[in-house]
């Protein structure tokens, strides 16, 4: 049965996914390390991780799997998702697959050369609606594919 993990430090589109996943009685793990208001949704299972560096992350992708879906704009963790057989969507709604995980591994590093270096500032777009507009519809394709393969 497919279940969605989040993570959800600095996800913009939490609400989205509690309204998408609501739709398809699917259950869906908010996982943080700092503590959010609960929702009291039934379908919401809050997940609170200790505090330090990708404790989130490793309790996702501990058990994020096959027919799951992890949203995250965190690349390691989409990697390690991928890895796994889980679907990954960005918070912008992009997809991450087996084909783009590398590009995007190897432009974080360079990213992250260039900001140590000072020759970038870092940060990119501001989220947009757009953006928001491209994830909801991700996520349904995503579920709707995960329905259909279960079904097969």
């Amino acid at each position: 049965m497919t279940e969605i993990y989040v993570d959800a430090d600095a996800c913009p589109v939490k609400e989205e996914v509690v309204r998408v996943a609501e739709r398809h009685e699917v259950g869906i793990y908010i996982v943080s390390n700092s503590g959010m208001r609960p929702t009291g949704h039934p379908l919401v299972r809050q997940v609170v991780v200790p505090e330090g560096p990708d404790a989130a992350d490793d309790w996702i992708a501990e058990r994020a799997g096959q027919g799951d879906i992890v949203v995250t704009g965190d690349i390691p963790l989409a990697s390690r998702a991928l890895e796994r057989g889980a679907a990954v969507l960005g918070h912008d709604g992009r997809p991450f697959t087996t084909d783009s995980i590398g590009m995007a591994l190897a432009m974080r590093d360079l990213m992250k050369e260039l900001r140590e270096t000072g020759q970038s500032k870092g940060g990119g777009p501001a989220f947009s609606r757009e953006d928001r507009s491209r994830f909801l519809r991700a996520l349904e394709d995503a579920i709707q594919k995960e329905k259909r393969r279960a079904r097969s």
